[in-house]
Parts: structure tokens; C-alpha cells; sequence
């Protein structure tokens, strides 16, 4: 089921394993239907948020195909197919597409840097071997390398099935330079906000929507911000948008990496999930579930999400 013209509210699904690292099948299946009944817009497995680079292959590819049948054309179903290898990523998209995912979110190679020729080699030989719509994932405070924004216009240019970037980037000017650049050329290409708090410069720019991990555990702000900004209801815009920067500033520094902190959140606010990261990452401590729990209860995400 292919959807076209992605738009809105995209989290980034946490993978829900079990205490022996397994794919918990009962909990990644209730935490799909929480989401979808949130009335988010889309959904983005095997993202950072995923844990996706402490999955083995056989995981990553067990949870892609999980998450494309059970999710059933509900709403579009993007997967992470991001690697350091370039045959890998290849690999992870085709085996996307086999399985009938609606698109493909691909990370630029981290540790070895790229010039900006192999950089573009390397989405070119994705874009060639799968049909898929493409997005880009330009995360450069976790890759050590940004993928720049005229790199991404030639790409979009060159290349039909590269729709859209998710920019996770910690300010909005490269936000606005990929709606200026990119969209003045390629009218249908999509540009999504990577962090919580950038959604509504990024609609406010003419962009499309934003990745935020908080909708996992606090699906009703971005989702009720996006909604309330195409109505123009600008005092419920003003409250969700100052909301939404306390959850994501206080809530998110509880521990690095945030994995432990987001499966936790999404256990305290009513879906039943065990919290089980994967190593590296650890467990929350009891300390810092008592201080994730005051912070739930200060803003209300208990009680809104429990009884809404």
C-alpha cells in the first residue's frame, strides 16, 4: 500500500524487546495500536529512537517485517535502513521493499567522513537499487557529518524516489534552507523536523511535519499542535508549543541514552511494555525513575494519556 505526500505527525517507534534482547511480538503489537489510535500520521521503525544500530541484522529485519504486517496498511510504514556500509544499506532496502514497506529513511554513514562526491554516491546507489520512496536522514551531532542541504537538491533532482530529509538538527535554519532550496524545485519533496520543538517553525516555513520521539510516551502534543495550527487555533498552538519544549528538554535528560527513558515513559503513561534496552544502554535506575515519574505527574502526561 503505497502512500504519497507523507505529512504530519511521524514518531519514531521505540523497539520493545524482551529482558533476553528478543522482540517482545505482544508489546511491539500494543504499542503500534496505541500510536495509530493516537491519531498520528504516520510511523518510522528502526530510527535512532529504535535502537536500531544495537539490533543485529536478523533483529532489524524481524522487526521490519513485524511492523509492516501488523501495522497492515493502517498508515504509512516507514523503515531505517541506515548503515555504515553502503551494500548493507542496499541490502536493508531492498529486503524493505520485499516486505512492503511504504518507504525507506536512510542515515548518512557515520565514523569515516565522506566527500561530498561519495556521500551523493552512496544515496545514488540506494536510489537505484530500490523503488521505494527515500527519505534522508541528516542527524550530524550523532554521524559527525552534515548532509548539505545542495547535496540534498541534486539528489532530489537526480533522483524521483528521494521524497523527503528528516532534518535532526538543533536549530531551524537548516530547516528553512531545505524548504527554500529543495522545495522551490521539487514541490512534492518533504521536509520533516527531526526534534519535538521544531515542529511549528517548520509548518509556520511551509514544511511538512516532524519525527518526535516524545509521541511515543505524549503522542496528544505534537499531535494536537499539528491539528491546531491547521485550524488556527493559535492559544491551543502557543500552550502545546510550551509544553512540548518543557517535556522534551526535562523529560529527555533524564539519562543518555534516552531509550531507557522513553520506554519507561511509555510504561508510567499506560501501555503495557516491559522496559528492556538494549547494551549498551542500560536500564533507568530507580533514582532516575522516581525523578521520570515526578516529571510525568508535573506535566499531567500520566493522567492525560491514562484517562483521555
Amino acid at each position: 500500500m503505497q502512500h504519497n505526500g507523507l505529512h504530519g505527525i511521524v514518531p519514531p517507534v521505540i523497539t520493545v524487546v524482551n529482558s533476553s534482547g528478543a522482540l517482545d511480538r505482544p508489546g511491539m503489537g500494543r504499542m503500534i495500536d496505541h500510536l495509530i489510535a493516537s491519531g498520528v500520521h504516520g510511523l518510522f521503525f528502526l530510527g535512532s529512537a529504535g535502537e536500531c544500530f544495537h539490533l543485529s541484522k536478523e533483529l532489524r529485519q524481524e522487526v521490519a517485517e513485524f511492523a509492516v504486517s501488523h501495522v497492515n496498511g493502517r498508515l504509512p510504514v516507514l523503515i531505517g535502513i541506515g548503515s555504515t556500509s553502503t551494500a548493507e544499506a542496499v541490502d536493508y532496502g531492498k529486503h524493505a521493499e520485499a516486505i512492503g514497506a511504504d518507504g525507506v529513511v536512510v542515515i548518512n554513514p557515520y565514523f569515516a567522513k565522506l566527500s561530498d562526491e561519495l556521500l551523493f554516491r552512496h544515496y545514488a546507489d540506494i536510489a537505484e537499487a530500490v523503488s521505494v520512496p527515500i527519505y534522508i536522514y541528516n542527524f550530524p551531532a550523532l554521524t559527525g557529518q552534515d548532509v548539505k542541504v545542495d547535496l540534498v537538491k541534486d539528489l532530489a533532482l537526480t533522483y524521483p524516489n528521494i521524497v523527503g530529509i528528516k532534518e535532526t538538527v538543533d536549530r531551524v535554519e537548516p530547516i528553512l534552507e531545505a524548504i527554500a532550496k529543495v522545495k522551490s524545485v521539487r514541490p512534492d519533496f518533504q521536509v520533516f523536523a527531526g526534534y519535538d520543538h521544531h515542529l511549528l517553525e517548520t509548518l509556520i516555513a511551509g514544511g511538512d511535519g516532524v519525527v518526535p520521539a516524545s509521541a511515543n510516551f505524549a503522542p496528544h502534543l505534537t499531535c494536537g499542535l499539528y491539528d491546531a495550527y491547521r485550524r488556527s487555533d493559535f492559544a491551543m498552538v502557543q500552550d502545546l508549543q510550551r509544553k512540548l519544549f518543557r517535556v522534551v528538554t526535562e523529560v529527555y535528560a533524564v539519562d543518555t541514552p534516552f531509550f531507557n527513558v522513553l520506554k519507561e515513559a511509555v510504561r508510567a503513561t499506560g501501555v503495557d511494555i516491559p522496559a528492556d534496552v538494549l547494551p549498551p544502554a542500560r536500564s533507568l535506575s530507580q533514582e532516575k525513575k522516581v525523578e521520570l515519574e515526578r516529571l510525568l505527574k508535573k506535566y499531567d502526561l500520566i493522567r492525560i494519556i491514562q484517562h483521555a
